[in-house]
């Protein structure tokens, strides 16, 4: 015989009065027999009397679990198994503001990031175009007015050095900046001393070639502008009397003959168009602050072809004892870029003759 009390229905759910075994004279039967499913034990009430579920009544009474006080302290109520009674827990915190703050925080580096990637970006294609300019103003000399000359070397006020050319003075395009200004005599020919070193050595930048920085093209006055180099010439260490002479040290002048020689090989082979000098001495190799050489005064330059064998020319060119001999006669061959290597070994032989 089964024993099973159906109790009063909760919303949506039925309730049963189950014992956990029950008992007749032919057997023995537990919970676990019954059919049911899906089922939860809500409370288990031991010291009931089996014969209880043999009543045609059963009244079952429990009370509700008062919650008011968790409800005030803002807790959830819940049962405390453990003392029958309820236990207050509090909620979880949702940290709302704190998420949202967070997500704010990533947002905002999110878009100072974007910001300074973009400032960046644009400031290093400034700097690039910049800089373009820049080198782009320092490839092509600058022209210069008279008056801007005058003022450059403080009124001519410093001489380096006069000859047949002209007059060099010493200036100052800043407190950084020094050059050395050649003012050109007006007497000198038709301008073409000027014109050729313009166009030749306006156009090539090279570690031992001077760098022409301007000019001046102010009605009969004409005047080229270069960086200035502090050491002077090779030919005052060169050509010096007494026991000055070749202060230098030989290593140092093998490797201002090598530099020199690099010059030279830049200008018939490292250009447009072969640039040949014609003049190469000592006077015309200055010494930078760390007595590297610099070829200078192009006045005498021609330009010409790689593709051709040589040059015409209507009359001999350069300085007596460096000059080559095709230069001076048509008889000895062609003038061609080789002239600049005879006159090069003709003060390597001079300077060692000196010493």
């Amino acid at each position: 015989m089964d024993y099973i009390i159906h109790c009063p229905s909760v919303e949506g759910y039925q309730v049963y009065a189950i014992p956990s075994y029950s008992y007749s004279y032919e057997s023995y039967s537990y919970i676990d027999d019954y059919p049911l499913t899906l089922c939860t034990k809500i409370h288990e009430i031991s010291s009931v009397p089996w014969y209880t579920f043999d009543q045609n009544d059963l009244h079952l009474k429990w009370s509700e679990p008062y919650c008011g006080h968790c409800e005030v302290q803002g807790k959830i109520c819940s049962l405390d198994t453990n003392k029958s009674g309820t236990q207050c827990t509090s909620k979880p915190k949702i940290h709302r503001s704190g998420t949202i703050g967070a997500f704010l925080s990533v947002g905002t580096l999110v878009a100072l990031y974007y910001v300074y990637s973009s400032s960046r970006i644009k400031k290093e294609n400034q700097a690039t175009i910049e800089k373009f300019l820049e080198d782009y103003r320092a490839l092509k000399p600058t022209r210069f007015s008279y008056a801007e000359i005058r003022k450059i070397t403080n009124q001519f006020s410093e001489k380096l050095g006069e000859g047949g050319y002209g007059t060099v003075y010493k200036g100052k395009l800043s407190n950084e900046i020094f050059v050395a200004v050649k003012v050109l005599n007006n007497f000198k020919g038709n301008g073409e001393e000027f014109i050729i070193e313009v166009g030749t050595i306006g156009r090539i930048h090279h570690v031992n070639v001077v760098r022409l920085v301007g000019f001046c093209a102010d009605g009969f006055r004409r005047a080229l502008v270069y960086k200035f180099l502090p050491n002077d010439s090779l030919e005052k260490f060169i050509f010096r009397a007494g026991s000055k002479r070749n202060t230098l040290g030989w290593k140092k002048l093998q490797d201002i003959a090598l530099g020199i020689a690099k010059g030279i090989e830049y200008l018939h082979q490292g250009c447009d168009q072969q640039i040949l000098h014609f003049d190469i001495k000592p006077h015309n190799i200055l010494l930078d602050h760390n007595f590297n050489p610099k070829i200078c005064d192009f006045g005498l330059a021609k330009l010409c072809c790689k593709e051709q064998s040589g040059v015409s020319m209507t009359a001999a060119r350069g300085t007596i004892g460096y000059i080559a001999p095709e230069v001076l006669s048509r008889n000895f061959g062609r003038v061609s870029y080789k002239s600049d290597v005879y006159s090069f070994g003709m003060f390597q032989l001079s300077a060692r003759i000196q010493d």
